[in-house]
């Protein structure tokens, strides 16, 4: 089994760059599930029921989220009426949607998948660790586990990873749209991990947005609204092959970037 995952995709820039540059990726690598980060894909805050049947119309199977999923009023009804969308399960103000479910897809194998979010420098949420311990002892039989832990520091990320080692097959980090380049099978238990998969979203941009509007920010102290940085786009994520007893057997980061 071969999987690939996509790091958040933000905004129209973003959304323009999974359309034109997955299928190359699909062709290369021949993935039997596609995974997408999908907590910025309208207006870089939050996801429209529009836009996620868009992301799954260019072949994404499966999209993960973030803290944003809650940014828009209609959060409830999209995770009510779409379970191929994850939200993270520990965060502590949401009753609606669920962060673990196992996906099926004939002639390829079941999948299970967790969305989770980190505590530092987060909303308040559960504890990720628990709720992992928690979550995986529900699922059934032996199949692949991948987490998205979506966090912001790079210690807890990686805290995560050792403490899922040997339970799950893949735990990639996401949220902040910055790729690592420290991807690897952790030693002993062979979990896939890195500490972030990176973004979909605009080259020259900052984390997405419009370079003049951060600049400013820091500068001033405030900006205006973010806007979504221009073309051109680029997707950042990680594919993982998966062998027969559902252990990751090879890991390899990859950036495809648009023509200017």
């Amino acid at each position: 089994m071969k999987i690939l995952m996509i790091g958040d995709i933000y905004g129209k820039t973003g959304r323009d760059a999974l359309s034109s540059l997955l299928p190359g990726l699909l062709s290369l690598y021949k993935p039997d599930w596609v995974i997408a980060n999908g907590e910025n894909v309208t207006a870089g805050n939050g996801l429209s029921a529009k836009h996620a049947n868009f992301v799954k119309s260019c072949g994404v199977d499966i999209i993960t989220t973030g803290n944003h999923i809650f940014s828009r009023l209609d959060w409830p009804e999209l995770l009510t009426r779409n379970d191929f969308i994850l939200r993270p399960q520990n965060i502590i103000a949401a009753k609606v949607g669920s962060g673990c479910r196992v996906f099926k897809k004939a002639a390829v194998g079941d999948l299970a998948v967790i969305n989770l979010a980190g505590r530092v420098f987060m909303e308040g949420s559960e504890c990720p660790f628990a709720a992992f311990d928690r979550l995986y002892a529900t699922l059934p039989g032996k199949m692949p586990v991948i987490v998205d832990f979506h966090a912001e520091a790079t210690s807890e990320k990686l805290a995560f990873f050792w403490h899922v080692n040997g339970r799950a097959t893949v735990a990639f980090g996401t949220h902040t749209h910055v790729q690592t380049s420290d991807e690897r099978l952790l030693p002993d238990g062979g979990t896939a991990v890195i500490t972030d998969i990176g973004m979909t979203g605009a080259v020259n941009g900052v984390i997405g947005v419009d370079r003049k509007t951060v600049t400013g920010r820091f500068i001033c102290g405030y900006s205006d609204k973010f806007l979504c940085a221009p073309p051109p786009g680029k997707i950042e994520g990680l594919v993982v092959d998966i062998d027969a007893d559902g252990r990751a057997a090879n890991v390899e980061r990859f950036r495809s970037i648009q023509e200017p």
